[in-house]
């Protein structure tokens, strides 16, 4: 199981929209509008890398509002 963290900047005044419409995607966790240099931030899960790649890709950045998106998987050290 692969876990990342999205970081995701919006069109103004989209954020609660991206949020709502990214939280319906299959393998997000959470996704919540936040303040700071990102509007939205997203925990997803996917069962490996290749899989993470294709929802970021496919389904995330493809959504009306989104400007730029950043992927932070998660490590375990």
């Amino acid at each position: 199981m692969v876990q990342a963290y999205i970081l995701i900047q919006t069109d103004v005044g989209q954020a609660g929209s991206v949020a709502q419409a990214i939280a319906e995607i299959p393998g997000v966790v959470q996704a919540d509008d936040v303040t700071g240099p990102y509007d939205v931030v997203a925990r997803v899960e996917a069962d490996n890398v290749d899989e993470l790649g294709r929802m970021v890709i496919a389904q995330v950045q493809g959504l009306h509002g989104i400007t730029r998106t950043l992927t932070c998987p998660v490590v375990r050290v």
